[in-house]
């Protein structure tokens, strides 16, 4: 199959409007923020979620990861290669449970569509939100390559889960960051 990202406009097809790419999805959630607003305000609340987004943003830039959407009380973020985009997700959980807020965070690599040029739709993207919404608050939990990992990012125990939508995901890795 020809590489579509550098073919020739003539020879694109006109039935594929979408490219087939490797990426690891991130997905990001703020702990307990509908509990947070409703027992401090709407007004404290949206300082919590700036400061996270600003975080986000921040840590997303030193690692070379793209923030793809902002998801109310979490993100989607989209990394060209797994060792940042875990780095990443094991960075904003001791960086943001430094300071008192606790985050959750799924990781998945795989082949997804690129689509309409700005959203991305296929298997790891579904399994990072699941992933995401099945770790608990300080937790990451990733489907990805042992290699993958940076070297100050520990393996906490590897479990099978089952996800809603996607069934029994074996072999789904707890890592844990050591910020020492």
């Amino acid at each position: 199959m020809p590489d579509l990202a550098v073919e020739h406009p003539s020879l694109l097809p006109k039935e594929q409007p979408y490219l087939r790419i490797e990426r690891t999805f991130i997905f990001v959630d703020l702990s307990g923020f509908t509990a947070y607003t409703r027992a401090h305000g709407a007004d404290r609340a949206a300082a919590v979620l700036t400061y996270f987004r600003h975080e986000t943003r921040s840590v997303a830039a030193q690692r070379g990861v793209r923030v793809a959407k902002w998801l109310g009380d979490g993100a989607m973020l989209v990394g060209v290669e797994a060792g940042p985009s875990v780095a990443l997700g094991a960075h904003l959980i001791a960086q943001l449970g430094s300071v008192g807020s606790s985050v959750r965070v799924g990781i998945a690599t795989g082949t997804a569509l690129l689509f309409e040029g700005d959203d991305y739709i296929g298997e790891p993207v579904n399994l990072a939100a699941r992933l995401c919404a099945a770790a608990n608050p300080g937790e990451v939990l990733a489907a990805c390559a042992r290699a993958d990992l940076p070297y100050w990012i520990k393996v906490a125990g590897t479990h099978s889960i089952e996800l809603k939508g996607i069934g029994t995901v074996t072999d789904v890795l707890r890592l844990q960051p050591s910020v020492q």
